[in-house]
């Protein structure tokens, strides 16, 4: 490739290696995949290299969302006939022919259809600060992760050299949102003093305290409102989704709240009988079954604010609710990043080996 000034030609071919899965390959490995590639994208080939198909996480959401099995072969969700290049093709014509077929992900290919290189958008374009405020909900008393909350938040529990908290702050400084607002309750002055205003971190930080505890919902009514989408995050979330992914999802939904979930997994142990009535129509021994889980993540317009009661407690299930019973939009959003609920100890212990193993990207 020609021209390309944010990658080097060297690095889109190396991309290629990390970013390639045979057609035969699981949904699940190729999730796997994309969480480590952090392309957005894998390429379909065999042994031959040729190209057989295109994946992108857009292809593996509608999967989860439509109840797909995650065991059959990643090519049954995958686009079959990619739009493609030859290597030879310069930056600007790369970019003219992504924006001409609205596409994010462009393989290059040789005269015998075998694949040299891989181009991302983002090798081709500044990324630009995102049109989002964040709100991070840090006023939780931790007491499932007990005695290590006594004395210390538990957005302020250490991962490998700084907090939980730091490690969120950065995650969302380095997807362009620079506008952090933080609700505290437990313990809130170690919040406070360890991060001021933010300067030290990239990041304008303001903190809203709650007086009593507000619930999931409750606090965001203390938060200066803005005209344009606002970022909620539970304050014990470990991560490395792309945000503007999420903001792209829930913004091309025309929704007003965009719920992110996660599929879970978990075998009954037992046999499940299977009745109508009294009547018996199968016997099922220890099947799987999965869910799509709350994330603790949310992207929330400006009107949801006017369905928040002031100064009471209110969880973001009542407000979901509320707005369902009201007919507002609500939609999920299945992430396939690294995601971690830190919820209780053997959790802390996980996320503190996958800090120190650089699971995050």
């Amino acid at each position: 490739m020609t021209g390309a000034a944010a990658v080097t030609s060297e690095e889109i071919t190396r991309r290629v290696d990390t970013s390639t899965i045979t057609p035969q390959a699981t949904i699940t490995q190729a999730i796997a995949r994309l969480d480590k590639a952090g392309t957005g994208a894998l390429l379909l080939c065999g042994e031959d290299r040729k190209l057989q198909g295109l994946l992108t996480d857009g292809d593996v959401r509608r999967a989860i969302l439509n109840g797909t099995s995650l065991n059959v072969p990643c090519s049954s969700i995958a686009s079959q006939k990619p739009l493609q290049a030859a290597p030879a093709i310069s930056q600007k014509e790369a970019l003219h022919l992504m924006n001409s077929h609205d596409v994010n992900h462009l393989p290059l290919v040789d005269g015998d259809g075998r694949i040299t290189g891989f181009v991302l958008r983002k090798d081709l374009v500044t990324e630009k600060q995102l049109e989002l405020s964040a709100v991070i909900m840090a006023g939780g008393y931790g007491t499932r992760l007990r005695p290590l909350t006594e004395h210390v938040p538990k957005p302020m529990l250490p991962l490998g050299d700084r907090p939980l908290l730091e490690l969120t702050i950065e995650q969302l400084r380095k997807a362009g949102i620079r506008r952090v607002n933080v609700t505290t309750h437990y313990l809130a002055d170690h919040i406070v003093d360890h991060f001021g205003n933010g300067q030290s971190f990239g990041v304008d930080l303001n903190f809203f305290t709650e007086d009593h505890p507000l619930g999931t919902a409750g606090g965001l009514k203390l938060i200066d409102k803005t005209d344009e989408p606002m970022l909620v995050l539970n304050g014990d979330i470990l991560t490395d989704v792309s945000y503007k992914d999420f903001l792209t999802y829930h913004r091309s939904h025309r929704a007003d709240v965009t719920v992110a979930v996660r599929r879970y997994e978990m075998q009954v142990p037992y046999g499940v009988v299977e009745c109508d009535g009294p009547s018996v129509r199968g016997l099922k021994e220890k099947p799987d079954v999965s869910f799509l889980v709350n994330a603790g993540m949310y992207l929330i317009e400006p009107v949801v604010f006017g369905y928040i009661p002031d100064g009471k407690r209110f969880d973001m299930p009542d407000l979901i609710q509320r707005l369902l019973d009201e007919g507002r939009s609500v939609v999920s959003y299945p992430i396939l990043e690294y995601w971690l609920d830190i919820g209780k100890l053997s959790d802390y212990q996980r996320a503190q080996e996958d800090v120190k193993n650089g699971r995050l990207q």
